[in-house]
């Protein structure tokens, strides 16, 4: 078991973070979060050398990815950075990268009642020049939405009565004394106080919010 503590809030500075081997050659993980081994409710940064895959597998409790770098692949199509993915509970897949590529993965945390397929082009590499809210995805205990920030921006973190997850895709921010940079990753347990964030550069935001 890994950081499963849901009362404890928990940053973790990904350039502090070694890779770990995975079941299969090629692929390297970074676990964030993590019930089991190789089962359970996992949150992790996944690393494809080019050429690796994974064999058919089924995800019974869902899915969830968002591409980093490079281009993923699974039966259905390529998904190059940028792309949004949910696979939900019962799908299976048979996932690889030619190029090689890098993704944020969330495992085994759908509402069983989640049936939604998601294919979204979510960003791309262009200038932040305005905050904008993107919703990636709603069901009914959570919200995904992505956030751009322009530099010198405020943002608020509601956290009253839900928890929070921030994943930085681009830019910095600061909170509190603290600084966030790319590819860092915040989770906030539910409190009854709002958490405020400056864009020291351009950023870009995965945030979920969970009931």
């Amino acid at each position: 078991m890994l950081n499963m503590d849901m009362t404890q809030p928990l940053l973790i500075h990904n350039a502090d973070q070694p890779w770990l081997p995975s079941p299969m050659a090629g692929v390297l993980r970074q676990p964030l979060e993590r019930a089991a081994a190789e089962s359970g409710h996992t949150t992790s940064i996944v690393s494809y050398a080019a050429g690796a895959s994974f064999s058919s597998h089924p995800h019974p409790q869902g899915e969830e990815i968002l591409v980093l770098s490079g281009v993923f692949s699974d039966e259905s199509g390529d998904y190059p950075a940028g792309t949004y993915l949910r696979n939900p509970p019962g799908s299976e897949h048979a996932p690889f990268s030619h190029e090689g590529c890098e993704i944020f993965v969330k495992l085994n945390q759908f509402d069983p009642h989640d049936s939604d397929v998601v294919r979204i082009a979510a960003w791309q590499d262009a200038p932040i020049l305005s905050r904008q809210v993107q919703e990636l995805h709603t069901s009914a205990i959570e919200t995904v939405n992505l956030v751009r920030l322009p530099a010198g921006e405020e943002f608020l973190l509601d956290i009253i009565g839900q928890r929070i997850e921030v994943l930085v895709i681009a830019g910095a921010l600061e909170s509190s004394g603290q600084r966030w940079v790319a590819r860092d990753w915040l989770r906030i347990p539910k409190s009854q106080s709002v958490l405020r964030v400056t864009a020291s550069t351009a950023s870009l935001l995965f945030i979920k919010q969970w009931l």
